[in-house]
């Protein structure tokens, strides 16, 4: 149902060209799912909960010693998990075809053993049995 973990193997086959490029393009589909979270799921979400702005939901601890709030913003917190969410699905799906893409061809049969000795023994003498007839 998981993925398999990747192995050392695995990592030797790949070029630090690809990894590089993996993380690039890694980096900006967490922007992009950022984005998303934010301005596009969590304020119909926050309109149907009953109008609330979640990058606003945080607990007060008090101020600092300069008079500024020290806050718990609890709301990003929820953000950043839908963020996590969507990206893990969405490698979860990747990984997913690119195992199913890279499966190896079936196996040829082996050809069937030759039959026993005694078999062929007792075809020789029904067939030299089949020729007395």
């Amino acid at each position: 149902m998981f993925p398999k973990p990747v192995t050392s193997a695995v990592m030797t086959r790949v070029s630090h060209g690809n990894c590089s490029a993996s993380t690039i393009i890694g980096a900006a589909f967490g922007k992009i799912v950022s984005s998303l979270v934010g301005d596009v799921i969590m304020p119909p979400l926050g309109k149907v909960i009953g109008g609330v702005n979640f990058s606003d939901l945080a607990i007060s601890l008090g101020a600092d010693p300069t008079g500024k709030a020290v806050l718990v913003k609890y709301g990003t917190f929820i953000q950043s998990i839908f963020d996590f969410a969507i990206i893990a699905i969405v490698l979860f799906i990747c990984i997913k075809g690119i195992n199913r893409l890279k499966k190896p061809a079936p196996a040829v049969a082996p050809p069937p053993p030759p039959p026993p000795k005694s078999e062929i023994l007792l075809e020789e003498i029904r067939d030299l049995l089949a020729k007395r007839a």
